[in-house]
């Protein structure tokens, strides 16, 4: 009977929190070297790139919460790494921005990340790492299906137990 049950090494889910538990371990513990976290160092490049400069945008880009971006730049704030300024253009708008050594710290950061995933990836050859990364981001911006729908492989094990083939 436990043989027609699924096991933990079978969901593949299992498998992607245990890579990302690595890389992430591995990585966290490379920044804290320089006393910046995951969470902060994502929010710092973020900035550093330009591709958000406010808090409601850096929400936005890295997908968590404004209130925990928010408590991220304060961390970074104190750190002396970023600094909010008023935007000229509105009163109502703060804009994130990096001190001077925030701008020296976050080339020096992402160099680790690329290390980081060179160190876990680099075993995969250019096109297969981009097809992973491909399907990953299609899976993370796939609509999942209701929770009331059974998954495919419970349809089929079902069907094969009933004598039906899938």
């Amino acid at each position: 009977m436990t043989d027609q049950v699924s096991g933990l090494h079978d969901h593949l889910g299992y498998w992607l929190r245990r890579l990302s538990d690595e890389v992430h371990g591995r990585f966290e513990k490379q920044l804290a070297e320089h006393g910046v976290t995951v969470a902060q160092w994502a929010v710092l490049i973020t900035v550093y790139r330009g591709d958000a400069t406010t808090t409601r945008e850096v929400s936005r880009y890295v997908d968590i919460d404004v209130g925990a971006v928010s408590r991220l730049v304060d961390r970074l704030i104190a750190k002396e790494l970023m600094s909010r300024e008023p935007d000229p253009r509105s009163r109502r708008v703060l804009r994130l921005t990096l001190t001077e050594e925030g701008r020296r710290l976050a080339p020096l950061l992402a160099e680790i990340a690329d290390r980081n995933d060179a160190h876990f990836f680099a075993a995969l050859a250019p096109d297969r790492r981009r097809r992973l990364e491909a399907w990953i981001r299609d899976l993370v911006g796939a609509p999942h299906p209701p929770h009331e729908q059974e998954p495919q492989h419970e349809q089929q094990h079902q069907q094969q137990h009933e004598g039906n083939e899938p």
